[in-house]
């Protein structure tokens, strides 16, 4: 398993314990790695400094503990934000309607790169609108998503607050 992946499992069950949701683990850099996890509040509500910080407290006493890295690495503990990127199948599922980028990592009718409107998951594919034509997207190609700052998201975010 990857370093990411390791640490993930490391730590999902004490930041689900904490009443969130983890959303992403990525590690960067090589000398001093960057350790970056991502979550969300499982009750919807937004994510605040203190909800950071307290993540970053329980998560790092785990780390120490298994100690991943071989020497100091970063820490950064942050929420997705509005433009958030797209993880888990279920994320696609969850902002169907809304506007999002994909990058697949082959390409798929000469393409990698789509933007359009999410439809959602159908037979394993992410279905997205592209320019007026509806497109299937199969998930495990997908290497890259997030959603795009729009009007719509905007307003969904502002009902949510």
């Amino acid at each position: 398993m990857d370093l990411p992946g390791r640490i993930e499992r490391m730590i999902a069950s004490t930041v689900e314990a904490m009443g969130f949701r983890l959303v992403r683990v990525l590690v960067s850099g090589r000398g001093k790695p960057r350790l970056q996890v991502m979550a969300e509040r499982r009750d919807g509500k937004a994510m605040g400094v203190d909800d950071c910080a307290g993540i970053s407290r329980e998560i790092s006493a785990a780390l120490d503990v298994e100690d991943p890295f071989d020497g100091i690495y970063t820490l950064e503990v942050s929420s997705p934000g509005i433009d958030r990127p797209l993880v888990t199948s279920q994320d696609f599922e969850r902002f169907a309607g809304f506007e999002a980028r994909v990058e697949t990592g082959r390409p798929i009718g000469g393409r990698r790169r789509f933007r359009g409107r999410l439809i959602g998951l159908h037979d394993g594919n992410v279905r997205i609108m592209v320019d007026g034509a509806t497109l299937d997207l199969p998930y495990p190609d997908i290497q890259r998503a997030k959603l795009v700052l729009t009007d719509d998201l905007l307003a969904a975010c502002g009902e949510k607050a």
